[in-house]
């Protein structure tokens, strides 16, 4: 018996929004795939389709694409969020007046703590409505756009850790998209998720690192196999050991950048530099082309700002962390920390490590005030 196709928005255009809508229509699903800038996905629109190729070879026909988040979202089951996570304020706010109780948000991935803000923004607005919000602890796919309509898949993930917000719910998530994704497992909370993002470590500071090579040769070297080096894999140990801190200190989980690339890739090595060059979705890719990267702009205010301001709320400091967020905000001209995302943003400001667990877990606090329905 054939299995009912699922109605999927994707929220996105770019790079893993592209191989995301393309993925779930090649297996059959309906997917609306939505763009802040129609010009992104006018071509999609045009020809109904997206198509793959790399380690995913093939077609898949787009039910509708459009710049209209209503038309995008509309009786749609599960909503995936591929867009840089600095678009993640913005999306949910789009979003809020049309979201239904029904409806999965997946953010893909939500950096650090973007469940939370995500969540938090969206009550805000429409206090009424509680949709499950899902955040992945990374993209699925190692991709690249090669033209409007085209993307290629460079790798796919073993596994993704998800959780729900509150943790409740994963399992009712993972009922409803295994046969779909089963490389999403599940995790203890988005926590786990948020702490265990490993993409603020493997890209702001290895770009920031190379700054000076990538403004000679405009990004021309491989980002993980030629930009990370002995000294580079050094500062990126030291600025894991900060976030498995802090993960620590909130009750999570923390795995380490090691123990990620082995789970996540079957990547293993003595060394940092060694695991990586097993990484076979790695090989591809270059280093940013210019300064101007979301390896910054995306990945410092959204994944090493909330750790760094979740150590400050805790009273675990993060030095190396603090110095990589600061030389960013110098080589940007914007202070970074200041309009990153807070512990306020994620509306968990005021509550100590256990009644944050308790909120990310059952949805309340330990003093009984019900903070996600």
């Amino acid at each position: 018996m054939q299995k009912k196709a699922i109605n999927f928005a994707v929220i996105g255009g770019g790079h893993g929004g592209q191989a995301l809508a393309a993925y779930l229509a090649y297996l059959g699903h309906n997917v609306n795939l939505y763009n802040r800038t129609f010009e992104r996905i006018k071509k999609i629109s045009e020809q109904g389709y997206i198509d793959m190729e790399g380690i995913i070879s093939g077609r898949g026909y787009i039910n509708l694409a459009t710049d209209d988040m209503e038309e995008a979202i509309r009786e749609t089951h599960i909503i995936m969020v591929a867009v840089p996570a600095n678009a993640h304020r913005h999306i949910a706010t789009l979003m809020a007046p049309y979201i239904s109780d029904e409806q999965y948000i997946v953010l893909n991935p939500g950096r650090t703590g973007g469940a939370l803000e995500f969540y938090n923004i969206i009550k805000n607005i429409n206090p009424e409505k509680n949709p499950c919000i899902v955040e992945a602890q990374t993209l699925l796919f190692a991709c690249r756009i090669v033209e409007e309509g085209k993307v290629a898949v460079l790798g796919k993930k073993n596994n993704v850790k998800v959780a729900a917000l509150p943790a409740v719910r994963t399992r009712e998530f993972i009922e409803k998209i295994h046969r779909i994704i089963p490389e999403f497992v599940q995790t203890h909370s988005v926590l786990d998720t948020s702490f265990n993002n490993i993409g603020a470590i493997l890209h702001p500071i290895p770009t920031i690192l190379n700054c000076g090579r990538i403004e000679s040769t405009n990004g021309n070297f491989l980002h993980y196999i030629e930009g990370i080096t002995p000294s580079v894999a050094k500062i990126m140990l030291k600025a894991d050991y900060e976030r498995m801190k802090v993960a620590e200190a909130l009750g999570a989980k923390p795995i380490s950048l090691m123990e990620w690339l082995g789970y996540t890739y079957n990547a293993y090595g003595k060394t940092v530099c060694e695991a990586l060059q097993k990484v076979q979705g790695y090989m591809g890719i270059k280093a940013p082309s210019t300064l101007d990267t979301r390896y910054i702009f995306e990945d410092v205010p959204h994944s090493l700002v909330p750790i760094a301001d979740m150590g400050r709320h805790l009273g675990i400091e993060t030095p190396t962390i603090n110095s990589i967020i600061h030389m960013a905000s110098i080589i940007h001209d914007k202070d970074y920390y200041k309009t990153g995302r807070r512990v306020e943003d994620m509306g968990i400001d005021g509550l100590d490590a256990d009644e944050i667990m308790n909120y990310v877990i059952n949805g309340e606090t330990t003093s009984s005030k019900e903070v996600v329905a």
